[in-house]
């Protein structure tokens, strides 16, 4: 069985060609993500406590994700490149968070697990061209490695929701929600940033 959709709308050339310019920015902006995302999969646990068959995989998940913040700061540090001072707004996930909001408890779990790996799945096709567009072959072994990782989150977070609804509502939703991703994409705002 697929775990996940292919995304409704590939990532510009325009958007990687800002990243390879300004690579640094890139840097700083993925060790951002990165530690958010350990911090999403770990609020999953504390907000959902009852849902025992997520925590195994969300625990694994956020150390990975802490794991993989080290390794972009290490790539940081080699190249003299400072964290952010603060971590900004991600416009990406603010547009997305929405679709995490009203319904019934179950529906809002579901979105927040399915949002978890459109997030993913985004990260995946991102880090696969940026791997592919490198020269140096340390970054260019680094993101293919983090594009595996990426595609094997998003898969998990998508199996967890299958645990605790039916097919066709994971995947119904789950096309909705990839739909109003791919409009986010088309319509946001090119910089070197991971979204």
């Amino acid at each position: 069985m697929k775990y996940s959709i292919d995304l409704k709308v590939p990532s510009s050339q325009a958007w990687l060609e800002a990243v390879m310019a300004d690579f640094d920015s890139f840097l700083q902006d993925h060790a951002d993500c990165e530690r958010k995302a350990s911090a999403m999969a770990t609020s999953l646990i504390a907000k959902y406590p009852d849902r025992t068959k997520i925590i195994p995989d969300m625990i694994e998940t956020a150390i990975e994700e802490l794991e993989h913040f080290h390794q972009v700061f290490d790539l940081m540090q080699k190249r003299g490149v400072p964290l952010n001072r603060d971590m900004k707004e991600d416009p990406y996930i603010k547009q997305l968070t929405p679709l995490t909001h009203g319904g019934t408890a179950d529906s809002r779990f579901l979105s927040r697990m399915l949002l978890g790996s459109i997030v993913e799945c985004r990260g995946c096709e991102r880090f696969k061209m940026v791997a592919e567009a490198q020269d140096e072959e340390e970054l260019q072994k680094f993101y293919k490695r983090l594009w595996a990782s990426e595609a094997k989150h998003g898969n998990i977070f998508v199996e967890l929701a299958l645990e605790y609804f039916d097919e066709k509502t994971v995947y119904t939703r789950l096309h909705e929600m990839m739909e109003f991703e791919g409009e986010v994409v088309k319509n946001l705002t090119i910089r070197s940033a991971l979204h």
